[in-house]
């Protein structure tokens, strides 16, 4: 309990003191002016060009028709191997089906595709491409792009027009190098000999 004598003592003291009126919220508003961080920030995004890491091109190609085969493999590629590709002979382990796609909505499946083959180790892939046979100039404009962007990747080790019961001239089988850790595992598997 206090006296009679503290509480006035208090009150002198207290005199002169006003409440303060204003709610007991934060002030959480954005400021409506623009910081220099912000402003630097906004100019370096501006400034800064986008990478494109895809190294496809999508300049011009030798148009390709609907029946014309595609046929490529790099240098050291055993010949077995490749005839095994192109007849068909190796496990389909991933497909990409690239029908009703733009060139560059193409572009970017394809290298996104391949990238993933090597991460996920796939070494035997088929992409389907189309004939092209309802374009009215009768170019198969996709099957063209892909017969110029496919060697255009490392990964890439050969490529050839699918099998009639794969999609035929439609489609192509596609040999993609091993990942590291294919690699690694055929070290170690190896090295015991």
């Amino acid at each position: 309990m206090t006296t009679k004598e503290e509480r006035m003592s208090f009150l002198e003291e207290m005199e002169g003191v006003r409440r303060i009126r204003q709610p007991n919220r934060a002030d959480v508003k954005k400021p409506r002016d623009l910081t220099p961080g912000h402003l630097e920030r906004q100019r370096a995004a501006m400034a800064k060009p986008v990478v494109d890491r895809n190294p496809l091109t999508a300049d011009d190609v030798d148009p390709l028709t609907s029946h014309d085969v595609l046929n490529w493999q790099r240098p050291g590629i055993q010949h077995g191997v490749f005839r095994k590709l192109r007849l068909g002979q190796y496990p389909i382990e991933a497909r990409l089906d690239l029908h009703r796609m733009t060139v560059e909505e193409a572009r970017r499946e394809v290298f996104r595709f391949i990238q993933d083959c090597v991460r996920y180790g796939v070494r035997s892939a088929l992409i389907t491409h189309g004939k092209g046979e309802r374009n009215v100039d009768g170019v198969a404009w996709l099957k063209s792009y892909l017969a110029k962007w496919l060697p255009e990747l490392d990964d890439v080790l050969a490529f050839h027009s699918a099998q009639k019961h794969h999609g035929g001239t439609g489609a192509a089988y596609v040999m993609v190098r091993k990942g590291e850790r294919q690699k690694q595992e055929n070290r170690d598997r190896n090295s015991g000999r």
